[in-house]
């Protein structure tokens, strides 16, 4: 799978890392220019932000439109959140109130990502890993299964932190390891899926349900959130399929090769909602 090879840095200070998401610094910042199409956003100093790519990790701090900042249950998206910047080698992470980082040690830690887009957001869409690069900065080089091996991606797969989460660009092969670590954490218990609810159903009584109690695909829980924000609370389900009808999430389900829309996949029965395929089924189309 080619993609760009860039080195650099993680730096957190400043910041507020979670699960799937970390800043990263490039030895040179000119090499955002060479990815083609959408421009990866960086401040001043070249610093931009990593969504992890084929992962997403419980919400620390989701914010619905004209909504208030909301998570998922504890302890699994701070346990995310924690795992990785463990796995890249920060120690004595303090966070203030607001989780913004205000000190961590070392400052800023060594490591290089592959990428080949930033989504709609301006963040660089990346397999992150720590050390030694293994090519040239600056080149597109073609990723293979041993190399994702060496990611924060994969290691967050295995430790049970993450949801598998596809979208149209990621290759076969990385994405049939990805479900095979996610597959093995998942038979294990580990990490969220000792609580995950997302196939067996959840009950929401409200946004309290979903931030206190339901472990749920985060991006199920990211429309449930806004589905019941736009309605103030209301924790009638009876209008979510419509919403999410017109929400038009395209997806691929790879088991009946349908292209199809997220609505047909989740399933609302009274007060209780669930997913009708394994998140790994599913592969999103990146709008």
């Amino acid at each position: 799978m080619p993609m760009l090879l860039i080195r650099g840095a993680y730096k957190i200070v400043g910041a507020s890392p979670d699960g799937d998401s970390v800043r990263f610094y490039p030895d040179d910042p000119n090499e955002w220019d060479l990815l083609p199409g959408r421009k990866v956003r960086r401040n001043r100093t070249g610093g931009a932000q990593l969504r992890l790519d084929g992962i997403d990790t419980l919400e620390t701090h989701y914010r619905p439109p004209h909504g208030p900042e909301l998570h998922q249950p504890a302890p699994f998206a701070g346990q995310a959140a924690q795992e990785l910047l463990d796995e890249i080698g920060f120690q004595n992470v303090q966070r203030n109130d607001r989780g913004i980082v205000v000190a961590a040690a070392p400052e800023s830690v060594p490591g290089y990502v592959f990428t080949r887009s930033a989504d709609v957001h301006g963040r660089c869409v990346a397999f992150a890993g720590v050390g030694p690069a293994p090519a040239t900065s600056g080149t597109f080089v073609r990723v293979e299964v041993s190399d994702l091996l060496n990611t924060v991606n994969h290691h967050q797969l295995s430790m049970g932190m993450a949801y598998p989460t596809y979208y149209r660009q990621l290759f076969v092969d990385l994405r049939e390891e990805m479900t095979s670590a996610a597959g093995k954490a998942r038979d294990k218990g580990m990490g969220l899926w000792a609580a995950d609810a997302t196939q067996a159903g959840a009950k929401i009584a409200g946004l309290g349900s979903l931030t206190d109690t339901a472990v749920l695909l985060p991006k199920l829980f990211r429309r449930l959130a806004d589905y019941l924000v736009l309605g103030d609370g209301d924790p009638d389900l009876a209008g979510f399929p419509a919403y999410l009808a017109q929400r038009d999430d395209r997806l691929l389900i790879l088991s009946s090769g349908q292209w199809t829309g997220f609505d047909t996949v989740v399933d609302v029965t009274g007060d209780t909602v669930k997913l009708t395929h394994a998140p790994e089924d599913l592969v999103f189309d990146e709008r």
